[in-house]
């Protein structure tokens, strides 16, 4: 028995070349990867390990780091509890479907195995964004001790660029794991139907390529 439709195939084409798509292009090549807020960021992380070597107090830029490890933390800790309830709405697939039956344009699967492809597509999509949330809130946490370590003055230039390289990793696998939060918003259109991924895909695609690109924050961190 064929448990997805033509259409359905489709959607999951849709929906996996927007995000592996976008992902490759965005991150893999530079001159494209250049234009973006991401890379606007990396350079005045650079600039602000750099800084750090004229200042005494650094109180405030460990309160910084803390900062972003606690976005990043909550994000993770968030990951764990989606899961949970993907796990437990596998074993209440018929209640699932009741619910969505009663909604308008909705075509929730009719087979329990159709219900569970759709939901392990979402459980797949959370564990990606817990691994990649947790190594980004590991290099955070390098990130503080290499600020520990810098001393004063250009002798420690080397130490400091190699802090930002870990603080731009670490905020790179932080975008990866926000990224997969928002496609997995878009994944959840496919338990309503087939059309409602690939809208769905598209919409994620135009708003994460406007909010990199196109944004306001992008051309105001581009001048700096």
């Amino acid at each position: 028995m064929n448990l997805l439709s033509p259409l359905d195939y489709v959607a999951l084409a849709v929906f996996f070349l927007c995000w592996a798509g976008y992902s490759a292009i965005v991150d893999r090549v530079p001159s494209i990867r250049s234009r973006s807020v991401i890379a606007s960021m990396d350079e005045h992380r650079r600039r602000w390990m750099l800084a750090l070597l004229d200042r005494e107090n650094r109180i405030s830029d460990v309160s910084i780091v803390n900062n972003l490890m606690t976005s990043t933390s909550f994000l993770a800790n968030n990951s764990i509890f989606i899961l949970g309830g993907l796990v437990a709405l596998l074993s209440a697939s018929d209640l699932g479907r009741r619910v969505l039956l009663n909604l308008p344009f909705t075509d929730p699967p009719t087979s329990d195995v159709a219900w569970e492809i759709r939901i392990f597509l979402l459980v797949f999509i959370f564990i990606r964004a817990f691994f990649e949330l947790t190594w980004a809130l590991r290099q955070f946490n390098y990130t503080s001790i290499l600020i520990g370590g810098l001393g004063h003055g250009d002798g420690y230039i080397v130490q400091a660029e190699a802090a930002a390289q870990v603080a731009n990793r670490a905020a790179r696998h932080f975008n990866t794991g926000l990224r997969a939060y928002y496609f997995g918003l878009a994944a959840l259109g496919w338990i309503i139907h087939p059309f409602a991924l690939i809208i769905a895909s598209i919409v994620v695609l135009r708003e994460l390529h406007r909010r990199e690109f196109r944004s306001v924050v992008r051309e105001v961190l581009s001048r700096g």
